[in-house]
């Protein structure tokens, strides 16, 4: 019986003809707008909140009503079936994403491996009715706090709708229209009738924001914005990210006004005191301090992080963050103190350990480097100071083999052992770890 009914199911979609192009109720819709622009205007009707709530899930339906049958991960087949054949068919590439796109009256459809990935919204029939339904609804709780209940719902879906905009916008690579969406959605929780919005909607706007920046530099400033609301709604990324996107943000304003470029020392400050171990915020302090004037001297940010220790000595993300520091200093030897002191304080850290090899191998390597650009006289000469250096890279190779002991799936440090007991082959017992280590790297890369 099961089979037969299943039997049934596929014959019955097979049956049913596909759709020769996408059907969306232009004209039902405006009509409907139509009605309601008289409902307000008619003293009466305009004077129920009912008017207003209707009109505002109206607009909603205006705005989901060309997309409504989109989601990601539906599969191709059922896309023609749901909306339609595609006028056109054609590839393009999205964020360094290549796909196969169907191009509708309404929007561009994403394809990959068969399934619906992402979509571009090409044409509306109110292109602010996002907007539009919220200032509906708004004026329904104003004129009836009762009607709270179906307004917060309305409002609801319009969050959702925008933020599901934005989700396509960021796959697509609309960044902008994305940070335009993800700020509509966080109006419409910012209404009153709605109760808590949701500052992470102001985050994804802001970085998107920064994004488009490096194309658009005038989004800077409404990116600086909208992350500085974030962080005033008391909204940290699990990273700390959004201090590194607020510094990019005022630094990208510095020509606008100089004082931008202390505004963003600033963010990078209040950022590396709460995330010591980001690297793109220890980065972007770097970037200021050793490429402008009068932001500060770089060693200022060891004497912060040497402060920031003294109060709380055992905080390992603490001395992680002031080796990275003397690290972007080419200081290797306080990198070094720095990570032994992270290893010290948790030996089964990978991180600690897989770093405080790269710092000696760093080391070692400006060292050759140096005892290469040096005039000798005899290859004695030379062979001594080469034995100074390989005892530096010597140095690394416990770290590195505890890091691999820790995490085996790790082929970086793989790769490091490698190489670094291959260039000290000549050394007593380095061919045999060298062979070790090598096959254990080509096993792991499948070779």
């Amino acid at each position: 019986m099961k089979k037969t009914i299943l039997t049934a199911v596929a014959a019955l979609c097979v049956a049913i003809p596909a759709a020769n192009a996408q059907k969306v109720n232009e004209s039902g819709l405006l009509a409907k707008l139509a009605k309601s622009d008289s409902e307000i205007a008619d003293a009466k009707k305009g004077a129920k909140s009912s008017t207003w709530v209707n009109r505002g899930k109206l607009f909603y339906e205006i705005a989901a009503e060309p997309t409504k049958n989109l989601f990601v991960g539906l599969d191709a087949a059922m896309l023609k079936i749901s909306v339609g054949e595609p006028v056109s068919t054609g590839t393009a590439e999205a964020n360094g994403v290549a796909y196969e796109t169907w191009e509708y009256p309404y929007m561009t459809v994403f394809i990959k491996d068969g399934k619906v990935a992402t979509w571009k919204q090409t044409k509306f029939i109110i292109e602010d009715a996002p907007a539009k339904a919220v200032e509906a609804f708004n004026h329904a709780y104003e004129m009836d706090p009762k009607t709270e209940s179906k307004v917060k719902d309305g409002l609801k879906q319009i969050s959702d709708f925008c933020s599901q905009v934005g989700n396509a916008g960021l796959d697509s690579g609309e960044f902008l229209a994305a940070s335009e969406a993800y700020e509509q959605a966080f109006k419409a929780q910012s209404s009153p009738a709605y109760g808590q919005a949701d500052p992470i909607l102001l985050y994804y706007a802001g970085y998107l924001r920064t994004v488009d920046g490096a194309t658009h530099p005038e989004s800077f400033k409404k990116g600086g914005e909208l992350l500085q609301k974030a962080l005033e709604m008391n909204y940290n990324d699990e990273d700390g990210n959004i201090y590194y996107y607020l510094f990019h943000c005022l630094y990208g304003q510095k020509d606008a006004d100089k004082a931008n470029v202390m505004k963003a020392k600033e963010a990078l400050l209040k950022g590396i005191e709460k995330y010591p171990k980001n690297e793109r915020i220890l980065d972007g302090l770097m970037q200021l301090y050793t490429s402008e004037e009068g932001v500060g001297d770089p060693a200022d940010l060891i004497g912060l992080m040497d402060k920031a220790i003294a109060e709380n000595p055992e905080n390992i993300d603490l001395w992680f963050g002031r080796g990275r520091i003397f690290y972007a200093l080419k200081n290797y030897d306080e990198s070094i103190n720095s990570f032994k002191k992270v290893v010290e304080l948790n030996p089964e850290l990978y991180e600690g350990n897989y770093f405080l090899g790269v710092f000696y191998a760093v080391k070692a390597e400006e060292m050759l480097k140096e005892i290469n650009e040096k005039p000798y006289s005899s290859q004695e000469a030379y062979d001594v100071d080469r034995k100074v250096v390989n005892a530096v890279y010597m140095e690394s190779i416990p770290w590195f083999e505890k890091a691999y002991e820790l995490k085996p799936e790790s082929i970086d440090a793989l790769e490091m052992l490698k190489q670094i007991c291959f260039s000290l082959r000549d050394e007593e017992g380095m061919m045999d770890k060298y062979t070790k280590y090598n096959a254990l790297f080509q096993q792991a890369k499948g070779n």
